[in-house]
C-alpha cells in the first residue's frame, strides 16, 4: 500500500496528489490518501477516493495560518507549528501507517510526516519543492527575489540578494526547529535544514528539462556540495509537468466572458487575501481588458465593473486548464501548478510570487520570455497595470508562450511520477533509509 498525504489547504498540491493516485492505480498500485484535512479535500472525495481525515484537524482559519507562516518560513524565530500540533499529528501519521501497512509515503506540505515515517520505517517520497530543488541553486539559477521573506532587507543590493536565495536554505536550521525538537523526544532522524524540508527520500522534480535547463542525467547524479544539510540518501528524478485538470463546469457567466470579443485576463491568486484579490482585479481591470477572477475560496463579492455588466466576472474553482487556452494573459501568485497550467497553454502570464519556490516558478517564465514578475507590494499599483499591459500589447509574449507550450507537448507528468515511485521501490540496490532505522515505540512520544 501507498499512502497519499497532502496539505489539502493547498489547491495545487491536493490536485497533484491526486493526479499520482490515480496514476498508481493505473499500474496496479493500492493507495489510500489521508489528510489533517483542509478546504480542498472535497477533491479527492469527489474523485471517488476514501480520504482518511487524521487528528489534529485543519480548519479554514488553522490552513490560512500555516499557509500565511510557511510563506515567511525564513524569518527568525517562526514556529510553523507548536509542539504539542507535532506530536499528535505524528501519532496519528504512524498509527495509520501501521493499521495500513503502508510501504512508502508520498507527501505535499503535510511536513510531520518526516517524522512519522521514521517511526514506522517507510520512506518519504516528496513533491512540494516543485523546481525549487538543490542542483537549481547549486548552479545559482534561483532569481533574484522580488521581495525578500525577512521584513526591512528588500534594499539589499541584487547580487546579495541573489547570493542568499541560492544559499541560504542549505544553511538555516531555524525553520526546521519545529520539528527536530520532537524528533529528539522520539528519537528519530531529525531534519537538518530548510533545504532538506522540500526533499523526500525520493523527490520527485515536477518540470519538464528544457524549462529547467537541467539534464535528466544531471539530476540523477545529483550529490549534495554540503551533505550535511540533507538526510542521507535523499535521491531526485524528473516526474515532468504536473498541474490541476479538475472535472469542474465552467460557469455560465465565465463561458459567456471567454466567447465576448476584447481582450480577457484571468486573475487566479489562490493563496493570497481576500483585499489583494480586490485590489489586483481592478488594477487589471485598469487595462481596459474584459477580467474573469478564479477566487477560489476566497468570499470577496461581486466587483464594481467600470463599464457595465460583464467586465469583471468572479467565479470560485475553475477549470484553469479550460479557462486559460482561451484568455489573452493570466495574474497569478506563482504556485507551479497555475504556472505550468499557463505554459501548456501557450498563455503568457504575470507572476506575483510570495515565496522561494513561486519565485523561481515565475523566473522560469520569465527567461521563457512570456512572463512578468511584480513584487507583491506593487501589485495594488501602476506596476501591475503596466505589466498587464505590456502581455496585451507585444505579441511577443504570446509567441514564447505558444513555444513553450511544445515543450509541454506529450507529457504525462503523473505517468512519469508513479513510474519513479515504483522504479523507487522495486530498486534492490537502492539506498536503504527509513527501513533500517530503528523503530521508535509510539509510546516514548506519549511520555515525553
Amino acid at each position: 500500500m501507498i499512502a497519499l498525504v497532502p496539505h489539502c489547504g493547498f489547491l495545487s498540491e491536493t490536485s497533484r496528489m491526486l493526479a499520482i493516485g490515480r496514476a498508481l492505480q493505473a499500474r496496479g498500485e493500492q493507495v489510500v490518501f489521508a489528510s489533517h484535512g483542509g478546504p480542498y479535500q472535497h477533491l479527492i472525495e469527489d474523485a471517488g477516493f476514501t480520504l482518511t481525515l487524521l487528528p489534529p484537524l485543519m480548519d479554514g482559519a488553522r490552513c490560512a495560518g500555516y499557509i500565511r507562516d510557511l510563506c515567511q518560513i525564513g524569518r527568525p524565530g517562526l514556529r510553523l507549528q507548536p509542539a504539542d500540533e507535532v506530536r499528535a499529528s505524528v501519532e496519528a501519521e504512524a498509527a495509520f501507517f501501521r493499521r495500513h501497512a503502508v510501504r512508502a509515503v508520498v507527501i505535499g506540505f503535510s511536513l510531520t510526516v518526516y517524522l512519522s515515517s521514521r517511526v514506522v520505517g517507510i520512506p518519504v517520497i516528496a513533491s512540494h519543492g516543485g523546481s525549487d530543488v538543490p542542483p537549481v541553486f547549486e548552479r545559482g539559477l534561483a532569481p533574484v527575489p522580488t521581495q525578500m521573506p525577512i521584513p526591512g532587507t528588500n534594499w539589499l543590493p541584487a547580487p546579495l540578494k541573489r547570493w542568499l536565495a541560492n544559499h541560504q536554505t542549505e544553511r538555516m536550521a531555524g525553520p526546521v526547529a519545529f520539528l527536530n525538537t520532537v524528533a529528539a523526544e522520539l528519537g528519530v532522524e531529525p531534519v537538518p535544514t530548510l533545504a532538506a524540508l522540500m526533499l523526500g527520500d525520493l523527490t520527485l522534480v515536477t518540470d519538464a528539462p528544457a524549462v529547467l535547463g537541467i539534464t535528466p542525467a544531471e539530476l540523477a547524479a545529483w550529490q549534495p556540495r554540503r551533505p550535511q544539510a540533507y538526510r542521507p540518501g535523499t535521491q531526485l528524478r524528473y516526474a515532468g509537468p504536473l498541474y490541476a485538470t479538475l472535472d469542474l463546469p465552467l460557469p455560465p457567466a465565465v463561458a459567456d466572458a471567454l466567447a465576448a470579443p476584447g481582450p480577457t485576463v484571468l486573475v487566479v491568486l489562490s493563496s493570497c487575501t481576500p483585499q489583494l484579490l480586490r485590489e489586483v482585479t481592478q488594477r487589471v481591470r485598469a487595462t481596459g481588458a474584459r477580467v474573469i477572477v478564479g477566487a477560489t475560496i476566497h468570499a470577496i463579492g461581486p466587483l464594481p465593473s467600470r463599464d457595465g455588466d460583464g467586465d469583471i466576472v468572479v467565479a470560485g474553482l475553475l477549470p484553469n486548464h479550460r479557462v486559460m487556452p482561451a484568455v489573452d494573459a493570466v495574474v497569478c501568485m506563482g504556485g507551479q501548478g497555475t504556472v505550468q497550467t499557463a505554459m501548456a497553454s501557450g498563455t503568457p502570464l504575470v507572476g506575483i510570487p510570495l515565496h522561494p519556490e513561486q519565485e523561481l516558478n515565475v523566473d522560469l517564465a520569465v527567461r521563457q520570455g512570456m512572463g512578468l514578475a511584480v513584487a507583491p507590494r506593487h501589485a495594488g499599483g501602476a506596476r501591475l497595470t503596466a505589466a498587464v499591459h505590456r502581455l496585451l500589447r507585444e505579441p511577443g509574449f504570446r509567441q514564447q508562450a505558444r513555444r513553450v507550450q511544445g515543450l509541454h507537448a506529450g507529457i504525462d507528468g503523473a505517468a512519469a511520477a508513479a513510474q519513479a515511485i515504483q522504479a523507487y521501490l522495486d530498486d534492490p540496490g537502492r539506498q536503504p533509509t527509513a527501513a533500517d532505522l530503528a523503530q521508535a515505540p509510539l509510546q516514548k512520544m506519549a511520555s515525553a
